[in-house]
């Protein structure tokens, strides 16, 4: 799973674009939309057509100083405003500095009258001269049903649509027509998915009450793109695409090590811990101190000056700190001097693919060295195993590209093969840890073994385990007798 690269996978040269500045969606689309060429962008009702719009024209006005006119058909100016202000954007102002237009079409059915020549001069006349007054390089034209909701006649219908596209063409502006999917096409017409030389389609689905937003570029002409469907998040900073949906094995090997936490586990790891850039699992039963293992590993982390991101599908961060700090940890502390970042939510909160475009916002945003997941087993609640897997495999990947050490708890059901983890992502990992308790003399008594650890000499005995006021305590088993055996 690795992100888009532009540089390395599109030809920049083949066709001139026009960058959104929307997170991810200029990775996936080499670059951005094409320039001076009309852009179609269609869904459902909700799936975040107008917002993905109006974030075009604001990041091109903001970062990109290419002015934008928008014109609506269903929203006022003032509407409009108020609905994006929660997003952090500003229309009023990129309007008081001639950065922006909004202009408002009322159009209504009843008043058309189809039986002269009916055309789009009138919008023609009044969106160039908002073009001209600005010296507008970017139009967004939302939504292009309600400009014909009053045409029947097919033949007038299409003339104009060809008409307008052309126009825009004409104009040398970079477009965006927002546009509502109809049954069995991408549009309710039919025909501006053929006119527009990109088509990006957004699509708000839920599955077992569960909502996961996606997007997929369906064409673009003049230029290579992602083909697959990319997760999306609509947050309080505007649009975040998740640029990975596929498997790649390029990430770099890295030869440092970095430790867990307890020396005794590095110890059992070849002396020097976990590779820089690895993924490792630790599975075993329900209080067996799998999550006690994660927390050493991220205040490993953190005492090395390194910055942890810790996601937390089970417990409160409170709850969590409280845990901790009855085994000696105090992650708080981590916390307060901005090197652990805890992310505490319920796996149920939304989909499979929100969680991943969640994840991968977040470290981007916090930039770890070092992440866990506990526990990923919890993600079984949100989908099906088989796309669990699919999701843990592109989070791994892409903690792989970042050179991101990631330490992940999987929890094992009592009388299930311990060698076996429900999520199937054990062939994935580079350090597979499992932990077994069990009864002895009255006593329950845990333990600790390598399963496997890829590209380094490890211990294979099963080593001692117990949770102690201060910290995880591993003890050495006794050595066998005559059996030649190295520790």
């Amino acid at each position: 799973m690795t992100p888009t690269k532009p540089s390395a996978t599109y030809d920049k040269r083949a066709l001139a674009k026009s960058p959104t500045g929307i997170k991810g969606l200029d990775e996936i689309i080499g670059g951005g939309l094409p320039k001076g060429r009309p852009t179609l962008v269609c869904g459902s009702a909700g799936c975040g057509k107008t917002l993905l719009a109006i974030e075009f024209l604001v990041r091109g006005a903001m970062e990109f100083d290419e002015p934008g006119v928008f014109l609506a058909f269903e929203e006022t100016a003032e509407e409009l405003t108020q609905n994006v202000q929660s997003l952090g954007f500003d229309l009023a102002d990129l309007i008081a500095r001639k950065k922006l237009a909004v202009d408002y079409v009322h159009i209504e059915r009843s008043e058309i009258d189809e039986t002269g020549e009916y055309d789009l001069e009138g919008l023609f006349i009044r969106l160039g001269h908002a073009i001209d007054s600005l010296g507008a390089k970017r139009v967004v034209l939302d939504t292009i049903e309600t400009l014909f909701s009053g045409l029947a006649n097919t033949a007038i219908l299409r003339a104009e649509l060809r008409r307008l596209f052309r126009w825009l063409k004409t104009k040398g502006v970079t477009a965006i027509i927002t546009g509502e999917r109809g049954e069995g096409a991408l549009t309710r017409n039919g025909l501006e998915e053929y006119v527009s030389d990109c088509v990006i389609l957004l699509d708000h689905r839920v599955t077992e009450q569960l909502s996961t937003r996606r997007m997929r570029i369906v064409k673009y002409r003049g230029s290579t793109h992602g083909t697959n469907e990319f997760p999306f998040l609509i947050e309080a900073d505007g649009i975040s695409v998740l640029p990975i949906t596929s498997v790649g094995l390029d990430h770099t090997a890295h030869e440092e090590r970095v430790s867990s936490g307890l020396p005794t586990l590095d110890a059992m790891l070849g002396g020097k811990g976990f590779y820089r850039g690895s993924s490792n699992l630790v599975s075993g039963t329900a209080g067996t101190g799998k999550t006690s293992i994660a927390a050493h590993f991220a205040v490993a982390a953190c005492e090395r000056g390194e910055r942890c991101l810790f996601f937390a599908f089970e417990e409160s961060p409170s709850q969590l700190f409280r845990n901790m700090r009855s085994i000696g940890l105090d992650l708080g502390r981590w916390v307060d001097a901005g090197l652990l970042h805890v992310h505490a939510v319920r796996p149920t909160l939304y989909g499979l693919e929100t969680h991943l475009a969640t994840m991968f916002k977040m470290s981007q945003e916090f930039k770890p060295h070092g992440i866990v997941v506990d526990p990923v087993t919890n993600f079984l609640a949100a989908g099906t195993g088989a796309d669990v897997r699919s999701m843990l495999v592109r989070l791994i990947d892409l903690f792989k590209t970042q050179a991101v050490t990631s330490f992940f708890t999987s929890l094992t059901l009592g009388g299930e093969d311990e060698t076996k983890s429900d999520t199937a992502i054990s062939s994935l990992m580079d350090t597979w840890l499992l932990l077994r308790d069990a009864e002895s003399d009255g006593e329950r008594r845990g333990t600790i073994s390598v399963l496997k650890s890829r590209g380094m000499p490890h211990s294979k005995k099963a080593w001692g385990f117990r949770l102690s006021d201060h910290g995880i305590e591993l003890s050495e088993p006794p050595t066998p007798r005559n059996t030649g055996e190295k520790k």
